[in-house]
């Protein structure tokens, strides 16, 4: 297929996550077209080079913006109920509740089919605002049944999608009431992560590691266990205060640390010398009415920062990415251009999935997004505004804002 009369073609560039000012490099091309080959970029350039006998085969971009298809690397999307009361009381500042376990007990209720059907009519409205690849991770079935019962359900929504679906096992996200958490570590590791991997239901293993949650003594355990058997790994980092949890990021080479609200400067150093790749949340910050994470300090100090949604049904319900990109710009001090490359190829990054998404170059996936938008600068600007025209993944179009929706 043909996306032509772009009017303006933005990027970045690369098969790795990109740091300081590298992610301001953008590649720009008016006036341009994409053509794109059994699902992924065969080549790109300016209109006035295509010949006219294939213009039939297109997607008409009406002088809009194209970008990357965007990168959603954190988000809780398989769960099932909602928690407003919860919500509205916190917002007037009353105590947290049960928070996670009133989703466990929602999830343990439901069943299989009722929480596919739930999750993906989110799935599909992130589809709409831009979303190409998504990580889903477990977490709210607190055992091993439950567990594995999300998981399942992901793995049904990554075969029914349009779109990439990368699974994560959060067993490790709260502790059920009436197990010692010794018990439940113990759980984990000798029920959970087993099952998980000899049935082939997850890529990556992530812990919600936080006082009152699981300490750094359990959170090594966990992962070292997820690591041992090919499950790479992520880390809930630093949310509520400093833990050192992104020091333990760094020492067991995770792919990344995400949320970082409390992050100090020896953790961002650790970080960088192993890689980690520091995914911000600033819509939990926004929901919560917390500080930002420091993007600017990361940025500066050379991190490839990403961005994500933390979309879940407790603490951000936010889970369009250009809401996101454009709270980084406005409340983290990031430019424009950061906050695209954070959005699209360190998000791919944070994935392990930069050498094959995350930007328009030839070879890459044909992930895009086109925007109604005179150019790129005008994304933060129009906060919560409709701007999507199209979305293509791997090469078919999955959304036009005028026939809707595309998907199974």
């Amino acid at each position: 297929m043909f996306v032509i009369n772009i009017g303006q073609l933005v990027t970045p560039q690369g098969s790795k996550g990109v740091s300081g000012e590298e992610m301001k490099n953008l590649t720009i091309l008016e006036d341009a077209y994409i053509q794109i080959v059994n699902g992924q970029i065969l080549s790109m350039g300016m209109m006035s080079e295509l010949p006219k006998a294939m213009r039939d085969r297109t997607l008409d971009a009406k002088r809009g913006v194209v970008i990357p298809g965007l990168i959603d690397p954190h988000t809780h999307a398989a769960f099932y109920g909602s928690r407003e009361e919860e919500f509205l009381a916190r917002c007037l500042g009353e105590p947290y509740g049960k928070g996670i376990l009133t989703s466990m007990n929602l999830v343990r209720a439901a069943t299989d089919e009722q929480i596919y059907q739930y999750s993906r009519r989110f799935l599909l409205d992130m589809i709409s605002r831009g979303t190409t690849t998504v990580e889903i991770k477990s977490g709210y079935g607190l055992n091993t049944e439950g567990e594995l019962k999300l998981l399942k359900v992901i793995k049904r929504l990554k075969a029914n999608l349009p779109i990439e679906v990368v699974p994560t096992f959060l067993g490790a996200h709260a502790i059920p009431e009436g197990v010692k958490k010794e018990d439940y570590v113990g759980e984990i590791v000798e029920k959970m992560i087993p099952q998980v991997v000899s049935h082939r239901l997850a890529e990556f293993c992530d812990i919600f590691c936080e006082r009152g949650f699981f300490s750094i003594s359990d959170s090594r355990e966990v992962l070292k266990a997820a690591s041992s058997v090919g499950l790479k790994l992520k880390l809930h980092a630093e949310e509520f205060q400093n833990s050192q949890s992104a020091e333990l990021s760094a020492e067991l080479k995770a792919t990344s640390a995400d949320h970082l609200l409390f992050i100090s400067s020896n953790g961002m150093y650790a970080m960088l010398e192993a890689g980690v790749i520091p995914v911000l949340l600033p819509g939990t910050a926004f929901t919560l009415n917390l500080n930002y994470a420091p993007a600017r300090e990361m940025i500066d100090m050379g991190l490839p920062v990403a961005l994500g949604t933390d979309f879940n049904p407790g603490t951000c319900l936010v889970h369009s990415m250009l809401l996101i990109l454009s709270l980084a710009v406005m409340k983290m001090k990031m430019s424009v251009e950061e906050a695209l490359t954070a959005a699209t190829l360190n998000a791919a990054a944070a994935l392990d999935r930069a050498g094959i998404t995350g930007s328009l170059e030839e070879g890459k996936r044909g992930d895009l997004v086109v925007l109604d938008l005179k150019n790129y600068r005008q994304i933060p600007y129009f906060f919560g505004h409709g701007v999507v025209h199209a979305v293509v993944a791997s090469g078919k179009i999955i959304y036009e804002r005028e026939s809707g929706l595309a998907a199974n």
